[in-house]
């Protein structure tokens, strides 16, 4: 199968699911112009399938905006380093159920069945040729160097999106529903520790979600702070672009073993994850966190086989210095020599650090405002998540701010612990996605309730035509 058979092939499949209705969603009208039933913020993975389950719900009137030039949305092409996906090559995520826009099916249109049997991962390049296509094919309303630059709520159910950048088609636009669908650091911010930032100047240190000049390290030794993924990834992707001397420094004395992914994956805890009580929530993610997510084994493998390669265990930073051209790095083992640091210790999350949300902030709750954890659980990095509904909406600690977050949605990191890893890993997009795009039409079908069942109790367009007694015919 070609590429061009299997897009008619999607064709087919999409008018057997009656795709492309008529919408029953009621037009708003404002003197400020047009109103959006949706503003989806995000054109990766997350915002284009989203996209695609509200069409599915026969809601057109939305647009999704991306700051990121055309073909660079989400980290694929942009700050991701690994080879390959971590996910098993056999989850499904945005095709929401359709086989023919599996990532499988676009492969064997091209590969054939041998192909996809060849490969043990998805390959990262791969994997961003694919949404690419999953957007034309679907022709999603994507708009891309569009940045949102704050949220403020707009009265009567509306919120005014500010935008900028070159493809913003007007410096505000009106929606009724609002998804920031922004990514692993949506919810906050990378985390650089103070002891680095406060302690050297910007060109000797980069945190892994910067751009990197590798180019400018060819020679040089490099240190990796964290024992993640993605830490591994960045050392042999550094190794590989030429840098002679790679060291990653891992606060823990043995890496990582246990992935939980994976037990999460096949037990239903990523699907059923917004079923359980509050208290299981918090310590589900409290365990998870423990564990992180360790490399995959082909990228230590890849990685470690360098020359240049080494790893230091139970060895924390206990401080930074610029000496010359480069950094003095202290651990308890003493002290190294570098000529450049890239930070891998993850992120913040908290709404208070989006400057998007500045005017509604103050009242989103957080897990802290309506949970006490036990002390041996309790962690200020799970209290500062937002508190969201198991459809993804943002919930007010407060009366004042019911009116404000009506509408607001989050489908990013931050709905770690509300919603499970469902909007932070590929693995759970098929369960979280058709979560949030229910609660969005829901909402939406709620919000024109009245009108809406005004024109229910006042239909009255005859169906049935027959008569009893039947009039004879005559002959």
């Amino acid at each position: 199968m070609s590429l061009e058979a299997l897009n008619e092939r999607v064709k087919t499949d999409l008018a057997y699911l009656a795709f492309g209705g008529a919408t029953w969603v009621r037009p708003m009208a404002h003197p400020e112009g047009h109103v959006y039933d949706a503003v989806i913020v995000g054109g990766g993975q997350s915002g284009l399938g989203i996209a695609f389950g509200l069409l599915r719900e026969r809601i057109y009137n939305i647009l999704i905006v991306d700051e990121n030039p055309e073909g660079a949305e989400g980290p694929w092409e942009t700050y991701a380093r690994m080879m390959t996906l971590r996910t098993p090559k056999h989850l499904t995520s945005i095709d929401l159920g359709v086989p023919s826009l599996t990532f499988r099916s676009w492969w064997e249109a091209q590969f054939g069945a041998e192909g996809w049997e060849r490969i043990d991962k998805i390959p990262r390049g791969d994997w961003m040729n694919y949404l690419r296509w999953y957007r034309k094919t679907l022709n999603l309303p994507v708009v891309n160097e569009t940045k949102l630059k704050l949220v403020e709520p707009a009265g009567e159910g509306l919120h005014r999106l500010h935008l900028e950048g070159a493809g913003a088609p007007s410096p505000a636009v009106l929606a009724r529903k609002v998804v920031l669908a922004t990514g692993i650091q949506g919810g906050g911010e990378w985390h650089v520790p103070p002891m680095i930032a406060d302690s050297l100047p910007p060109h000797l240190y980069a945190h892994t979600s910067q751009a990197i000049d590798f180019a400018a390290l060819r020679g040089k030794k490099i240190a990796v702070l964290g024992g993640g993924a993605s830490a591994f990834d960045n050392a042999n992707f550094a190794l590989g672009a030429g840098v002679a001397e790679a060291h990653v420094f891992v606060r823990r004395r043995a890496l990582p073993r246990v992935n939980p992914i994976r037990q999460m994956e096949g037990s239903g805890m990523i699907e059923r994850f917004p079923a359980l009580p509050d208290a299981d929530k918090y310590a589900v993610i409290s365990h998870f966190f423990k564990f992180n997510q360790p490399p995959t084994n082909d990228t230590f493998e890849r990685a470690s086989a360098w020359p240049g390669f080494a790893l230091h265990l139970g060895a924390p930073w206990l401080a930074v210095r610029p000496e010359g051209d480069g950094a003095i790095v202290t651990t308890p083992q003493g002290e190294h020599r570098f000529d450049f640091l890239i930070v891998s210790t993850g992120l913040l999350t908290d709404p208070a650090l989006r400057p998007e949300l500045a005017r509604v902030e103050r009242h989103i709750a957080r897990w802290s405002d309506l949970y006490a954890a036990p002390a041996e659980l309790a962690s200020p990095l799970l209290d500062a998540h937002p508190y969201l509904t198991p459809g993804f909406a943002f919930t007010s600690r407060d009366e004042a701010g019911k009116a404000t977050l009506h509408g607001l949605f989050t489908f990013n990191y931050s709905a770690l612990i509300s919603c499970g890893i469902s909007a932070s890993a590929l693995s759970g997009m098929k369960y979280g996605i058709p979560r949030l795009v229910s609660a969005l039409a829901d909402q939406l079908f709620l919000d024109d309730r009245d009108e809406t069942l005004g024109r229910f109790y006042a239909y009255d367009v005859q169906e049935f035509v027959g008569e009893w007694p039947r009039r004879s015919v005559e002959a």
